[in-house]
C-alpha cells in the first residue's frame, strides 16, 4: 500500500512551495557577495514598504522567539512596566522573558477562546503609567486574534510603547505598523511567510529605535539593534552570519506576496478560514476561539460535544490519512487539535485536509455524513469566483 504523504497543516511550519525551496537548494555564497548583498537589501526594502514601516528592519538568524527577546531586550531596562496582555499559552511567555530582564510584570488576561480588548487595556492604563506593552496578535494556543488596531490606538494616546507578537499573524492577517501604532512588530519566517524555520524578523518604529539609543549599553549581545543596524543598512557588513539561503527564500516569499497583493492576501485569509471553519462546523467540531475573535490563521477545533473520541488516536489517524495537526494546550489540552490554514495554502490543500478529517472522523466511529465538510468548503472556494 502507498504511504500517503502528510500535508503540513500545524500552526507552523507551514506548507512551502517550490519555488521558495528552489532557494532553499542553491548553493550557497559568501554573505558578502554582491548579488547576495543586493538580494538582501531588497527584501529589507520590501518589508518596510509592505508593512508600512518608516522605522527599521531586521531580518537575522534566529526564531521567532529570539524575535520576542529582541523587542524587550531594545526598549527596557530593569524596573520598566510592562503591561502584559495574554490570550492564551503564547502571550504567558513574556512574562518570563520579562521578570528575566528585571521589568515590572502586570498580566491582563482574557478567558481562553477571547481576546483582550481596546476597552480593557484601557482601563488598565488609566489606573497607572506603563512603559510598555505587548499583545499577541493570533494566539497560536487559542485560535484568538487580538483587535491590535483598536489596541494601538489606545497605547499610543497614553504615550506608552507597543510591541505586537506578530508570530502566528504575519503575513496573513492584517498588520501595518505606523498606521497602527505599533513600536515593534516581531515574527518568523516559518507561519504565514511559508519558508522553512531559521530567521527572525522585526520591525521598529523611529521611537523604538530612539529608545535603543537611549538606553547606551545593554546587557544583551546578539540581539542588540545597535549591533545589527550597521548591517541592516548595508548587508555586506558583517556581525552575525546570515542565514544566506533563507534570506534568498524570504526573497521568493516576499515576491509572491507583492504578486498577490498584501491586501488581497489578508482578505484572501479571511475567506478561507470562514470557508474551513464551516466545513469542520458541519461535521461537528466546534471551533474554540469565540465568532468575534477568530483568527484568519489557524483554528483550534474541538471534538463534539459528547464524543468519545481520544484525542491521541485521532491525530494519529489524521496524520496517517494524510494531514499533520498538533495537540492543543492548557485549557483545551485533549479536547481537539490545533490546525494551520495559512501562507501559501492553495485549494488543493484545503480540500486535501477537509477529507482527511472526514476519512479519520469515520474511522474514529463518529456519525458523520461523508462529504459533507467537503460540499461546505467546495462551495464556498466556487462562489469566490
Amino acid at each position: 500500500m502507498l504511504k500517503t504523504p502528510k500535508l503540513v497543516m500545524i500552526p507552523g511550519p507551514t506548507p512551502v512551495t517550490r519555488s521558495i525551496q528552489d532557494q532553499m537548494g542553491r548553493e550557497t555564497v559568501a554573505f558578502g557577495d554582491s548579488s547576495f548583498v543586493q538580494d538582501y537589501k531588497e527584501v529589507l526594502a520590501d518589508l518596510k514598504e509592505l508593512w508600512k514601516c518608516s522605522g527599521e528592519v531586521f531580518v537575522i538568524a534566529g526564531s521567532g522567539t529570539l524575535a520576542m527577546e529582541m523587542a524587550i531586550a531594545n526598549i527596557t531596562k530593569r524596573g520598566d512596566s510592562v503591561l502584559i496582555c495574554s490570550n492564551g499559552f503564547f502571550g504567558d511567555r513574556f512574562i518570563d522573558m520579562c521578570q528575566r530582564k528585571g521589568l515590572d510584570v502586570e498580566l491582563l488576561s482574557a478567558p481562553w477562546g477571547t481576546s483582550v480588548t481596546a476597552e480593557d487595556v484601557e482601563k488598565k492604563l488609566a489606573e497607572k503609567k506603563y512603559d510598555v506593552v505587548t499583545v499577541t496578535h493570533v494566539e497560536t494556543s487559542t485560535g484568538v486574534m487580538a483587535p491590535i488596531e483598536a489596541i494601538g490606538k489606545v497605547v499610543k494616546a497614553h504615550g506608552t510603547l507597543y510591541v505586537v507578537d506578530g508570530v502566528a499573524a504575519s503575513a496573513g492577517a492584517e498588520e501595518y505598523v505606523d498606521p497602527m501604532g505599533i513600536d515593534v512588530l516581531l515574527t518568523c519566517s516559518q507561519k504565514a511567510f511559508g519558508v522553512a524555520p531559521g530567521l527572525a524578523i522585526l520591525w521598529a518604529s523611529t521611537k523604538a529605535v530612539e529608545k535603543r539609543r537611549s538606553l547606551e549599553t545593554i546587557p544583551e549581545s546578539y540581539a542588540d539593534f545597535e549591533k545589527w543596524l550597521p548591517v541592516m543598512h548595508d548587508p555586506s557588513k558583517y556581525w552575525g552570519t546570515p542565514a544566506v539561503n533563507l534570506v534568498w527564500a524570504l526573497k521568493e516569499s516576499v515576491r509572491i506576496i507583492k504578486e498577490e497583493g498584501i491586501a488581497e492576501r489578508y482578505a484572501r485569509h479571511l475567506r478561507q478560514a470562514d470557508l474551513f471553519d464551516g466545513a469542520l462546523e458541519t461535521l461537528g467540531f466546534n471551533v474554540a476561539a469565540e465568532k468575534a475573535f477568530r483568527a484568519p490563521t489557524l483554528s483550534v477545533y474541538l471534538y463534539p460535544e459528547g464524543s468519545a473520541v481520544d484525542d491521541a488516536t485521532f491525530r494519529k489517524i489524521l496524520a496517517e490519512e494524510g494531514a499533520q495537526t498538533a495537540g492543543c494546550l492548557g485549557d483545551f489540552a485533549g479536547k481537539g487539535f490545533r490546525m494551520g490554514h495559512m501562507g501559501n495554502v492553495d485549494k488543493h490543500i484545503l480540500v486535501s485536509a477537509i477529507a482527511a478529517v472526514e476519512r479519520t472522523a469515520m474511522r474514529c466511529g463518529m456519525d458523520i455524513e461523508p462529504g459533507k465538510g467537503l460540499a461546505v468548503l467546495q462551495k464556498g472556494l466556487v462562489e469566490e469566483h
